[in-house]
This record gives C-alpha cells, structure tokens and sequence, in this order.
C-alpha cells in the first residue's frame, strides 16, 4: 500500500531485478518504472546498483548505466572483478550489498516508504533496522518464477511484497518479436 503523501526511495539490486525479470520473460523500461513510483508517492530518489567490468571495452550494461545516469536514477557502481574458478570457468563478482545498505540507512531518517528491488535474503536485517526507524518496506522481487527469486524471510520481513510479474504490464517494456534462432529449440516431434 502507498500514500501519495509519503516520501519514497526506490533502492534497485540491477543484476537481482535483471535476473528476476529474464526469469519472467520480459525486460524492464526503467522510464516507466521511475514513472509508476512518482505516482504512488513522493518520489525523493531512485537508486540503481551495478558492478561493472572497467577493462571491458564495451559493456553491454554501459548504455543503460549512462541512460540512467541522464534520466533520474542516482547510479552507484564499482569495479567488477574478473577471476577463473576451479574448473577454468570465467567468472564475475561484483556485489553491491554492502553499498545499497549503507545508503538506505543514511536516507532512512528522511522518507517514509524504501521500496527494494531485490530478492537477496541478505538484505533482511536492512529490512529489519529500516523498520525499527519507522520506515515502511515493500520488497519487489518473485515468486512466480521456475524457482523463487525472494528469499523467504526477506518476503515475510517486509511490509509489502509487490510481485514483479504484476508489475509487468506497467514497468515491462513492449514485448518485439523474437528472431526464430533467439526463440530456442523446435519442440521435438512425437
């Protein structure tokens, strides 16, 4: 639930929301979306969360993180680290957590609703000590998906779970056409 009147923080996990949103088949318009939470109160900030790869020459994530950037959104990323695990696989970390809590608890004594867009279990003493300070938290994140993206006690800690799959026909971007080689494999004939 929102009150037009109450102060909002949008606190965005980009690779958290990004997976939840693959895992239900669409993509987010983060024009829409900071739209959307303008409407249901007084929007103060939205914040988006990223690790990126610096020695990349082009990041696929580097035109949404300038976008952002110029449309409203307070962007906080770090350096991404590269490392090969031990199978030789090439793997990124790059977790903003720490980043996004410190954040919200300094912005806590001035909103009255932080709406998260994460399913990370991680952040439910956040939840926990926002709401000890008379902050209200909605969580957006699924349960909808093959596998819950939430974790179960982030979903009970918060005030409102909001399901991103309900949200999808207000924040999702208009679904294109797929190319028959994106779509993935024929169905196998009986």
């Amino acid at each position: 639930m929102f009150y037009k009147d109450e102060r909002l923080a949008l606190f965005i996990d980009g690779a958290n929301l990004f997976s939840a949103a693959k895992s239900l088949g669409f993509d987010i318009d983060y024009k829409r979306l900071r739209q959307e939470f303008m409407r249901r109160g007084k929007l103060l900030r939205a914040f988006y969360y990223t690790a990126l790869l610096e020695n990349d020459e082009y990041s696929p994530i580097r035109p949404l993180v300038d976008w952002l950037n110029y449309n409203g959104f307070h962007m906080v990323t770090k350096p991404a680290k590269e490392y090969t695990d031990s199978q030789g696989r090439r793997k990124i970390k790059g977790n903003m957590d720490i980043e996004l809590a410190v954040n919200a608890m300094e912005l806590a004594p001035h909103v009255d609703h932080i709406v998260l867009f994460s399913g990370d279990g991680d952040f439910r003493p956040l939840v926990e000590s926002l709401q000890r300070q008379g902050v209200r938290v909605s969580v957006v994140s699924t349960i909808r998906s093959a596998s819950p993206m939430i974790a179960d006690e982030l979903r009970r800690q918060a005030d409102n779970f909001i399901e991103l799959n309900d949200l999808k026909d207000v924040i999702g971007r208009p679904q294109r056409e797929l190319s028959p080689e994106l779509e993935g494999p024929e169905p196998e004939e009986r």
